[in-house]
């Protein structure tokens, strides 16, 4: 008697949401759609329903995976101030992938409440990490121990947002990205 198959519903969940992150970052958040995602993924759309009855739980869903990626390229290695503000740029695939599907999201999240919570509670997280990275470089001696972390999370994280969509856009390359990160840091240093 042959034993019945085990599967792994988390997986399944996964799968689906790197079909909504894909289609998200090639034609954004309109074209994704129970149907699309089944295609994107692989599987029937009757698979998709069983996980997500709607297109609103199948995208918070999404969310919630998205920043566990982009939380695991900030991490690998324990990055300093430096290291982190460039690995939230989309300098490779992946993360301008990762970029791509949370640009898709804003507009989104301003409009549905879990989403939105989750983008304000993962940038307060973010905002809290670069504080701390500040403090540490502070303590160093890098950065001019005057300087109050919190704005300087802010201003850090506002600058590599934009160059973010610069990069995305074509108006910045990486390079030139990364160069205006350090042009910055270097500003931040004691006098």
């Amino acid at each position: 008697m042959a034993l019945p198959k085990v599967v792994d519903h988390d997986e399944r969940r996964r799968l689906i949401a790197e079909a909504v992150r894909r289609i998200a970052a090639d034609r954004g958040l309109e074209a994704v759609s129970l149907g699309e995602v089944a295609a994107e993924a692989g599987i029937s759309k009757g698979l998709v329903q069983h996980y997500f009855a709607t297109k609103d739980e199948m995208l918070r869903y999404a969310t919630s995976t998205l920043r566990t990626q982009v939380e695991r390229r900030m991490t690998t290695g324990g990055p300093a101030l430096r290291e982190l503000l460039v690995a939230l740029l989309p300098m490779e695939e992946t993360a301008r992938t990762d970029a791509l599907v949370a640009n898709a999201f804003v507009t989104r999240a301003m409009k549905d409440p879990e989403i939105g919570a989750r983008f304000r509670d993962g940038y307060e997280e973010l905002r809290k990490v670069v504080a701390g990275l500040v403090v540490a470089e502070q303590d160093a001696a890098r950065v001019d121990a005057a300087l109050d972390p919190e704005p300087e999370a802010d201003l850090l994280l506002a600058l590599v947002s934009g160059l973010g969509d610069a990069v995305l856009l074509g108006q910045r390359s990486p390079g030139q990205a990364e160069a205006l990160i350090d042009r910055q840091l270097a500003r931040l240093a004691p006098r």
